[in-house]
């Protein structure tokens, strides 16, 4: 296999065939480039404007998304391609480089931050992050009207493995992306707040795709389940959206029916750490509470003798996420209860 250095104009994602990729974008520092792996297949039966592209490390700290999607980049079989199928397990290769949430190693910014206006065009907004959302909004939207962006907690948040989406207001939209995320066969579908700014899936939704995200993991490690929902969820939306031949069956909560759909799209589903401190959880993610029920402990070790501050739940739900890395700041969610809405 030969990929190809190719600055964004040269790519050709309309052929076709298979081509391997490094994308090329201009270094902010080096003499160089920055280089995304990008794959693309093309089938006969492939429409100018439906595709599906699927992103790995969105955030440079989270490698079940990579990994499934290196993955299928053996899977996938030309003959079996009908439509346009795009891979690109490193989005963001600064932060996949210094396994960082943020772009470190240059210019800082988070990539899940950087969907705004004027990204990769006005000078302020000049830097590798907002660039790589330029090319994201040229050469990919164009060209998929389905999008899969494969995120894990890293070091933030450890979750209840779940595939995600926000609401949107068109039935038949939010009908596919609902069954689109139950093909992951995660435990949970989480559905989620849309007011924080920059966001790559909400202007994915709002260009009218079919758009679905995922916490496969947490903590820079492995998720072994993370790394099989993943490769699932890609191949079975393929499969479904006339992109791939073969057929696919349901695995894990899935086919067993048993997934929970959880709501977290107010500020009451989240806990706010009132000072610095340590956190200790008190129950496992996944776990059913009832408001005002403690899920962990803040310890506040400067203050030795203070008794540690209770982190109750805001609402009745499912415990979905709780902070990670035991050290935290004042400020950060360190627990989220999403309300069960399964049906």
């Amino acid at each position: 296999m030969t990929r190809i250095v190719a600055r964004p104009d040269r790519l050709d994602l309309d052929s076709p065939g298979r081509r391997d990729y490094w994308v090329a974008l201009e270094h902010d520092s080096v003499w160089g480039d920055h280089l995304l792996p990008l794959t693309v297949w093309v089938g006969p039966e492939a429409q100018p404007d439906r595709g599906l592209v699927a992103f790995g490390s969105n955030h440079g700290n989270e490698y079940e998304g990579p990994i499934a999607l290196k993955h299928l980049l053996r899977e996938i079989k030309l003959e079996d391609v009908r439509g346009r199928i795009i891979i690109i397990p490193v989005l963001n290769p600064s932060a996949f480089r210094t396994g960082t949430r943020e772009s470190q190693g240059d210019d800082g910014v988070n990539l899940n931050r950087a969907f705004v206006d004027g990204a990769g065009v006005t000078p302020a907004l000049a830097g590798i992050t907002h660039r790589i959302a330029a090319f994201v909004r040229s050469s990919i939207w164009p060209r998929v009207h389905t999008v899969l962006d494969l995120h894990s907690g890293g070091d933030v948040a450890r979750f209840a493995l779940c595939a995600n989406y926000h609401p949107v207001d068109d039935p038949a939209l939010a009908a596919e992306i609902e069954q689109t995320a139950r093909w992951f066969g995660t435990p949970c579908l989480m559905v989620y707040q849309n007011v924080t700014p920059g966001l790559l899936p909400s202007e994915a939704e709002r260009l009218g795709k079919i758009t679905v995200g995922t916490e496969l993991g947490w903590g820079r490690a492995v998720n072994v389940d993370g790394v099989r929902y993943g490769k699932q969820g890609v191949r079975a939306a393929a499969i479904h959206q006339g992109q791939l031949r073969g057929e696919i069956e349901p695995i894990d909560y899935h086919k067993a029916g048993t997934q929970r759909t959880l709501e977290m799209v107010d500020r009451d589903c989240f806990t706010v750490a009132p000072f610095d401190g340590h956190y200790e959880p008190l129950v496992e993610c996944g776990t059913a509470v009832r408001r005002g029920e403690t899920v962990g402990l803040l310890h506040d070790f400067d203050h030795i003798d203070m008794d540690p501050w209770p982190a109750v739940a805001g609402v009745d739900g499912v415990v979905l996420a709780q902070a990670w890395a035991s050290q935290i700041p004042r400020g950060q969610h360190i627990v989220v209860v999403g309300r069960d809405i399964s049906a």
